[in-house]
């Protein structure tokens, strides 16, 4: 977890108590040296006095959204370990990105649309709850969108599975209706910010058929100021073919490396849907294995609380098989990689095999969208 504060200043500021000369100085230092003030507020970072202001703004929202964030979290029976890094979260990464949405979505005078990318156990759903929280709390109006919302009927994709036997599992590029999700995105951002006019946004049910999942019924939104759309892939851009000349597990065979390469090549069907994201997020482990290790933990969670779960080897095969799909080692340096002027990446955390950020980096400065 990012550590540069005391928990104990950040339990001084949620108790309401006063902090000393030394500890307030503190984080006005600390402030001017992390980047999270200035990619909040697009601040100038020359003016120094604004430091103050900064620190004094985000103490105050800090001591009035702590208990809501706790409680939230414990609704959802959501985990921090340990308890007390929800504090600096807060102050590092929760807090400030929601001033950025904010901010971003005032200067560009619509509804502005968040692209986040992560895998099983890198945060996303925390970060869609704690983000509505804090979103709210500023006075914004906020809506959740998965790629999974995404995908294709039951029917639709037993077609597809017919036609291609290699999409074992939904999931992989081709088996969501982009022209679905384009159709929403524009809506919803083309939506005057005073109108309640209705749009219906996609849900889909895992638990339909079998666990095959298919459509339900939509949720009916009437005012979003900013939306958050996620998904494992979600701004993911093709390779060149070159990219997958040399076998990388699990990518073993000619008939593994057929399937890499179809997958790539329907990632060009989703590039008009990316058009629509006014920044990106990618939410990366600092070793990709671990999405295997947490998914491992999350059905044994599954299986000890009474539920139905895949066994080890079950679990292994199903990522693996997302592995195949885009493997993360083609795919996520060309997102991040600085030398890539075209690298779709705006900010990338990353995140321990605690499931914590450890380093957040901000790679491009916001420019607004017509």
């Amino acid at each position: 977890m990012i550590k540069s504060i005391p928990i104990r200043i950040f339990e001084l500021i949620i108790q309401g108590d006063r902090l000393t000369s030394s500890d307030y100085e503190f984080l006005i230092n600390k402030s001017r040296d992390n980047n999270d003030c200035r990619w909040a507020l697009d601040m100038d970072a020359s003016d120094i006095n604004i430091f103050n202001e900064i620190v004094d703004q985000r103490s105050q929202v800090l001591r009035s959204i702590y208990p809501k964030i706790s409680q939230v979290l414990a609704t959802h029976n959501i985990q921090i370990n340990p308890p007390s890094a929800i504090l600096p979260m807060l102050w590092h990464y929760w807090l400030p990105l929601a001033q950025s949405l904010a901010s971003q979505q005032e200067k560009i005078g619509r509804t502005f649309i968040q692209g986040l990318l992560g895998g099983q156990g890198t945060g996303k759903t925390t970060l869609g709850i704690v983000l509505n929280v804090l979103l709210r709390h500023l006075g914004k109006t906020f809506l959740s969108i998965s790629l999974d919302d995404l995908y294709k009927t039951y029917a639709d994709r037993q077609k597809l599975q017919n036609r291609c036997p290699d999409l074992i599992w939904r999931g992989p590029p081709s088996t969501h209706d982009v022209e679905l999700g384009i159709q929403v995105l524009q809506q919803l951002r083309d939506r005057p910010l005073d109108s309640s006019h209705p749009i219906e946004i996609p849900r889909f049910d895992k638990s339909l058929h079998n666990g095959a999942g298919d459509r339900t019924d939509p949720e009916i939104s009437y005012d979003a100021d900013i939306v958050l759309f996620e998904g494992w892939f979600v701004g993911m851009r093709p390779l060149p073919t070159s990219a997958f000349s040399n076998f990388v597990p699990p990518i073993l065979s000619e008939r593994d490396r057929d399937f890499a390469l179809e997958c790539n090549a329907n990632l060009h069907n989703y590039l008009p849907l990316w058009e629509y994201l006014d920044r990106l997020i990618l939410l990366v482990p600092e070793d990709y294995t671990y999405s295997l290790d947490w998914r491992i933990e999350a059905e044994h969670k599954l299986i000890a609380a009474g539920k139905s779960g895949m066994n080890d080897q079950e679990i292994t095969q199903f990522v693996e098989y997302f592995w195949r799909a885009l493997h993360p080692e083609l795919f996520i340096p060309s997102m991040i990689n600085l030398a890539n002027g075209d690298a779709p990446a705006d900010l990338v955390v990353e995140i321990s095999r605690s499931h914590l950020p450890t380093k957040i980096d901000v790679r491009k400065v916001f420019n607004p969208k017509n």
